[in-house]
């Protein structure tokens, strides 16, 4: 499988899988909260901090103004204005992330915008599920030859194999996210099935989900299901108002689901086999073939005088009860013991 890398995080399968919490426009458009929200991402364990550039009038039309999202009353363009950082703005918010030790991850809506993220000095580029089919975009972005995770929310496979078809003739490096564009996600639209549909379609790119339910159990599930790059909107405090609130994980759930991931992440690990550790339990937990009475010298071996008991310590293991049946039994043996190698 092709090696996908931010930096110096290396996402596969042997490694712990990447959480990407993401800001998003929770901060709205204050830096002052945006910096707040990067703490609260640094206390609880992240490595990576996601944000969403915007520029309005380079990403809308005017018709803009005339749509509203599922999550608010108010026109998209409205909530993205109000939710916008300047580029000033923008860049200490990435500079802060940097100074944190953090790597700083961020979704262009346009052009410009990636244009500005370049001159940032950014490493990687998100490609947000409205973009997924926005060819233009993809095509601008690719030219920077940076690594960019690819959500696939509202697209059907068909669709997502175009774009991966376009990525791959651009030979850039990318990863996928399975999504569900509702905010909250309801439990049966996440569809994590969708997982193994896209690690089977394509089998040498990393897989993630974009999770917007309001827990962490479809984060977990993704990871058993190899998942290795879970993304999630992220606020350090529910309090706060906005659209994405509602399906955002605040400070202890973003701890929780960081330790969960690494503990499911050992738990996955491994081939079904007998382990050596297990042998202090297989001691007592296997039977061994046993008498089950008194046992005279000469005395054919049956059903009636050999059985199985615990423990498995016994020359002869339970699956080898049948092959000693009819033979006789070269000495007295007595009730209720492991039958020896030298008692037949």
């Amino acid at each position: 499988m092709k090696v996908f890398k931010i930096e110096k995080r290396i996402v596969s399968q042997r490694y712990k899988p990447l959480i990407i919490p993401e800001i998003g426009i929770n901060h709205n458009g204050s830096l002052e909260t945006a910096i707040k929200i990067v703490d609260a991402a640094k206390r609880a364990g992240a490595e990576i901090i996601k944000h969403q550039t915007h520029m309005p009038d380079f990403e809308m039309s005017v018709e803009a103004k005339k749509i509203k999202p599922g999550n608010s009353k108010r026109n998209i363009y409205d909530i993205i204005l109000k939710s916008t950082l300047s580029e000033e703005d923008e860049y200490k918010l990435f500079r802060y992330v940097k100074k944190k030790g953090m790597i700083f991850l961020s979704t262009p809506f346009c052009r410009e915008a990636s244009d500005r993220l370049n001159r940032f000095g950014v490493n990687a580029f998100k490609i947000g599920s409205g973009e997924m089919n926005n060819i233009p975009l993809i095509d601008h972005i690719s030219k920077y030859n940076k690594p960019m995770i690819v959500s696939t929310g509202m697209h059907s496979l068909k669709n997502v194999e175009k774009t991966v078809n376009f990525l791959k003739r651009k030979k850039a490096n990318f990863a996928l996210l399975h999504t569900t564009n509702l905010y909250p996600t309801p439990d049966h639209l996440v569809r994590l099935n969708s997982i193994n549909q896209l690690k089977e379609k394509f089998s040498n790119i990393q897989i993630g989900l974009s999770d917007h339910t309001q827990s962490n159990i479809s984060a977990i599930g993704a990871i058993s299901l190899g998942a290795t790059i879970i993304e999630k909107h992220f606020v350090d405090k529910k309090t706060r108002k906005g659209p994405d609130i509602s399906s955002s994980m605040d400070e202890n759930q973003l701890k929780d689901l960081i330790k969960d991931s690494e503990i499911i992440f050992r738990q996955i690990k491994g081939d079904k086999k007998s382990l050596k550790e297990e042998q202090v339990t297989r001691n007592f937990a296997f039977s061994s073939v046993v008498s089950i009475k008194k046992i005279k010298k000469g005395e054919m071996f049956s059903l009636k005088n050999l059985w199985v008991k615990r423990p498995g310590t016994g020359y002869l293991s339970s699956d080898k009860l049948n092959k000693i049946i009819g033979k006789k039994a070269k000495r007295i043996i007595h009730k209720n013991y492991q039958i020896k190698k030298n008692d037949f």
